[in-house]
């Protein structure tokens, strides 16, 4: 099996930049179904599938994997975006289920510490799985998390999305969460990590994200869940995004 950094890389050469953040409301029923039918109308148009962290507590362990399966066959990467954030211990029993359950790769907060992310990057990594790390999202609050002010050792200050991003490229990160709604943070990131891993933004449409100001920052890959999922044409919606992560 090749590296997840280079399957999805392959697919997206061929379909364009865009995930779909499946992230249906948890009074949504039939799930299941209403996920492989997203991915049998929508694949043409895919190179990845984000499942949240709620969707997962509804959904069933065969549920999920036939999930996997089918997102596979169509040759969709999946994502689990659960923020994974404990000990090592913990990280790498939980990874090792998302692995089982069919994911390919796995979002975190580096929050856990930059030996914590060294270690599920390695264990990912022995698997051929992927791990991006938060860096900013997309929220209009999250700026007064990721921007505060970190104090280091050495007395010098940094922001908390700044240190995340050391910490994500030193320890081999396969790529980071810039939400699209600060695209002056992608355009750091982007010229601080050159090519050495990948910028996934999502909060494009609904949150206000526009794909020309991200894409021209530097984001390699756009997430979007709402504007796709409740556009009266979502295949039309899709193919849209599409072909401007085309059109840098």
């Amino acid at each position: 099996m090749t590296k997840f950094v280079t399957r999805i890389k392959r697919i997206s050469e061929k379909r364009g930049k865009l995930i779909l953040a499946n992230d249906y409301p948890p009074s949504t029923n039939k799930l299941e179904s209403r996920t492989i039918s997203n991915i049998r109308k929508l694949n043409k148009h895919l190179c990845g599938l984000k499942i949240n962290f709620h969707l997962l507590l509804q959904l069933g362990r065969k549920e999920i994997i036939n999930i996997n399966k089918i997102a596979h066959n169509y040759e969709i990467q999946t994502i689990a975006d659960i923020k994974l954030n404990d000990i090592g211990n913990t990280n790498e029993n939980t990874t090792e289920i998302l692995w089982k359950l069919g994911f390919d790769a796995v979002i975190v907060n580096p929050i856990m510490g930059k030996q914590s992310l060294n270690k599920i990057v390695a264990s990912a990594h022995r698997k051929n799985k992927g791990v991006i790390a938060l860096c900013h999202m997309s929220a209009p609050e999250a700026k007064f998390s990721y921007e505060l002010n970190v104090k280091l050792h050495s007395n010098k200050e940094k922001r908390l999305y700044q240190l995340f991003l050391e910490w994500a490229i030193s320890q081999n990160a396969d790529g980071i969460i810039v939400g699209a709604t600060y695209p002056k943070i992608i355009r750091y990131c982007k010229k601080k990590i050159k090519n050495s891993l990948a910028i996934y933004s999502p909060g494009i449409g609904t949150q206000g994200g526009k794909v020309k100001d991200i894409m021209s920052a530097g984001s390699d890959y756009l997430i979007v869940g709402r504007t796709i999922l409740n556009a009266n044409d979502p295949v039309a919606a899709a193919k849209n995004l599409q072909l401007q992560s085309f059109n840098k």
